[in-house]
């Protein structure tokens, strides 16, 4: 299976901030902003701006001089000692960020062995998860989240997952129809977000932005009640911008 990976804005401000984390972690003793302008090649004002989100997320802090240094979550997170479990509580630390801040259920997915997974997801009383009424492994060409990790594989990988599983109707939106679905997915650009209106389930939309990191294939998705659709595209907007600290988490 190939990938069919082109580089999403997120990808890039995990790029750069990767660059930051790098410059800042040579220097022990601690590093101006000004020195990291110099080092990076970015501008202020992007740099001013991953800054502030890696400190929000713990991986630099700022010490009394004003210089920054490498902050607890870098140093758990690079730690190969219980580094699974500290990528997992991070991950999940930002999810539940993301979830406060959208209103919405949030999902990390991923194309494992050839089948859909949701790794982790955050929900709440007010933010309640999809109701996995179909096993989302034999549903992917109904959700936001399985075509925006079936968009992330080449032809051949797609038509692989499809021969394996029947592309059923769920509702009266589902795409059932192969050759439909695979020109849809390759029509649409890397940046836009996949979408489900109601092509899972009657009552809910989705949405679903890849996070694609090295040979990995994932995607971050939200959902959100039919009563609340007039939110979604802010809500995928919100979700876009929070894709680079999910994305600089798993690279790190």
């Amino acid at each position: 299976m190939a990938l069919k990976h082109e580089p999403t804005a997120p990808y890039h401000s995990a790029q750069d901030a990767l660059r930051v984390l790098e410059t800042v972690a040579r220097h022990t003793a601690g590093v101006t902003d000004v020195e990291l302008a110099r080092t990076t090649g970015l501008a202020p004002e992007r740099l001013t701006a991953l800054l502030r989100m890696l400190r929000r997320e713990g991986y630099v802090e700022q010490v009394a001089d004003g210089a920054y240094v490498t902050g607890a979550a870098l140093t758990r997170l690079s730690s190969a000692h219980d580094r699974d479990e500290a990528l997992r509580d991070k991950l999940q630390d930002t999810l539940d960020e993301l979830r406060d801040s959208i209103g919405a259920a949030v999902y990390i997915s991923r194309y494992v062995d050839g089948e859909v997974t949701i790794a982790q997801y955050a929900d709440g009383p007010a933010t309640p998860a999809v109701n996995e009424w179909v096993d989302f492994r034999s549903s992917a060409h109904a959700t936001a989240l399985g075509k925006s990790l079936l968009s992330q594989l080449d032809h051949n990988g797609r038509r692989d997952h499809l021969s394996r599983h029947r592309m059923t109707r769920l509702t009266s939106r589902t795409i059932t129809n192969d050759k439909l679905l695979l020109s849809r997915l390759e029509a649409q650009p890397p940046t836009v977000p996949h979408l489900d209106l109601q092509e899972y389930a009657v009552g809910t939309v989705c949405a679903a932005v890849p996070i694609t990191a090295g040979s990995s294939v994932g995607c971050l998705a939200l959902s959100l009640p039919l009563d609340q659709a007039h939110r979604l595209r802010q809500a995928t907007d919100r979700l876009n911008r929070g894709a680079a600290p999910v994305l600089l988490s798993l690279a790190i």
